[in-house]
């Protein structure tokens, strides 16, 4: 019998989280899909990611970025290469201000910038310059969010008070992001599909929400071009995908732990990750059966109704059952 629908995949597994770099799997993905999905979400989450980055720089006795400044070790161009790498999270959508205000001799970075409530430096350890003599160093910064890369140019459209230096802003909170696809087994089939995501982010938003935003661009994307409600498939997105990434480690658990199994969390497992044939499963999908609790809510009647389920598939599916200790209803 040949296959009917295409089965769907599962929700993502984190496999590692740290501070800033997460990977995760998304497993039975049909053949071909893992590539589909991979480079539409690398695409995404490189480009369709909202951020904050330095747009513009005040440096007091400064007119010009060729400029130097008495008693500093670094010259003005060096100075805004260093600004412009520090990494923000602002709250709010409003540009906001911060300022720094240091004294020689020392080793300015960005910790010496004055503390602003919608504004939070992620990296303050970032190098900026160093004073050498006993001169002061007065710098403003305007902080801005947005998409992508915009350069100067864009924000010298702005009016501005002399002295203000634009720079180019790179907006993405997204260090690096990459995918791999191979293969595995889905019930008879081994050409199947796991895609892992790995994405480092700069810490203004941890990588699973940079990997929750991106489906949910995708979703708004093909939503808008068959014309359904996108904000409430998003809404449910999110809530499954919250409930469901779960961290693992990439070491098999030891065998207390799988004993020790949420039977809630095994409910809500696909029906594609139980060891089912490709003729169970397909009558099962076709059925729209796509989850352990979906089955244990059947009867061995209810089955039997479906085409495709004889005694031997109500005998394959009540041995997966019995892996997680459950049966079908009475």
């Amino acid at each position: 019998m040949s296959q009917q629908t295409i089965i769907l995949p599962s929700k993502p597994k984190a496999v590692l989280e740290e501070a800033f770099k997460g990977v995760y799997e998304i497993d039975g993905l049909v053949p071909g899909y893992g590539y589909t999905l991979g480079n539409s979400l690398r695409r995404i989450i490189l480009s369709s990611l909202r951020g904050a980055a330095v747009t513009a720089v005040k440096i007091d006795g400064v007119s010009h970025e060729f400029s130097t400044i008495e008693g500093v070790t670094e010259d003005v161009i060096t100075i805004l290469l260093n600004l412009k790498n520090i990494r923000f999270n602002l709250t709010g959508e409003e540009a906001q201000k911060i300022s720094l205000s240091a004294k020689g001799p020392k080793i300015v970075t960005a910790k010496d910038f004055s503390s602003n409530g919608a504004v939070e430096v992620i990296n303050s350890d970032q190098y900026i310059c160093e004073i050498t003599g006993k001169n002061s160093l007065d710098v403003e910064l305007t902080i801005e969010k947005g998409l992508g890369f915009v350069s100067r140019d864009q924000h010298h459209k702005q009016k501005a008070e002399i002295g203000t230096i634009f720079l180019d802003a790179i907006f993405s909170p997204i260090r690096r992001v990459s995918y791999d696809v191979e293969e595995m087994r889905v019930g008879d089939k081994t050409n199947f599909n796991r895609l892992r995501m790995t994405i480092e982010t700069d810490g203004s938003i941890s990588p699973r929400e940079a990997l929750e935003q991106s489906v949910a661009t995708m979703i708004e994307q093909l939503a808008a071009i068959i014309s359904v409600d996108s904000q409430k498939i998003i809404e449910e997105v999110q809530s499954s995908f919250s409930a469901k990434v779960t961290s693992e480690k990439i070491e098999s658990s030891s065998q207390e732990e799988e004993s020790d199994v949420d039977v809630t969390d095994v409910l809500k497992n696909r029906i594609d990750t139980i060891g089912l044939s490709t003729r169970t499963l397909n009558a099962l999908s076709a059925a729209n059966i796509r989850t352990v609790g979906g089955i244990a809510r059947k009867r061995v009647e209810d089955l039997l109704e479906i085409d495709g389920i004889g005694d031997k598939g109500i005998t394959e599916i009540k041995d997966a059952l019995a892996q997680f200790n459950l049966s079908l209803k009475d």
